[in-house]
């Protein structure tokens, strides 16, 4: 048994250090994506008026007319596309995923602004495994997440192991869940 326990600890400290900072971006981003109702974590949204005199109705100069607009508002570089979802209204399209609603009729509208949360928007890029190579060091990590869990059991012993007071909060962490899964699917 002290071999086994310490083999654990060596790897329970190994893999440990080696994958702080892969845990640190799956636990930001865990709570991030946990809290979606509550807020876009991966970008800030700005709103605000805009207005304009130029005519934005449908025309062979429209698209003209809004590079004007957009340079008066100074946007002019950002400019990706326009359509009109309905009658009487104008969408233009911005890069990074801001745009612009604008009543055609009265010259007002409402700029959507998008710019990347710092931190948030790079660790949930991650998070969502965005490719191969990222995709095998997420399953490498979550076999890290598994081992590291068993060595635990192995590492403390007697009245505050896993056969005393650390054995109740191995069968509160599994009960929890379940219990969880029974109240609430």
């Amino acid at each position: 048994m002290n071999v086994l326990r310490k083999w654990s600890r060596i790897l329970h400290r190994d893999f440990g250090f080696f994958f702080i900072g892969a845990s640190i971006i799956y636990g930001l981003s865990g709570i991030a994506l946990n809290h979606l109702k509550d807020w876009n974590p991966n970008y800030v949204v700005k709103r605000g008026q805009v207005e304009t005199n130029i005519s934005l109705q449908p025309s062979p100069d429209v698209k003209n007319n809004v590079l004007q607009f957009l340079d008066d508002i100074g946007q002019k570089k950002n400019f990706k596309n326009y359509y009109f979802p309905e009658p009487g209204y104008m969408k233009i399209f911005l890069s990074g995923g801001s745009s612009i609603y604008m009543d055609i009729d009265t010259g007002q509208g409402v700029a959507e602004y998008l710019t990347r949360r710092p931190v948030f928007y790079q660790v949930n890029y991650l998070h969502y495994n965005p490719n191969a190579w990222w995709m095998w060091f997420s399953d490498i990590f979550a076999g890290a997440l598994i081992l590291l869990a068993i060595t635990s059991v192995f590492m403390v012993r007697g009245k505050k192991g896993a056969w005393g007071r650390g054995g109740i909060y191995i069968a509160l962490g599994i009960i929890l869940p379940i219990v969880f899964l029974i109240v609430f699917s």
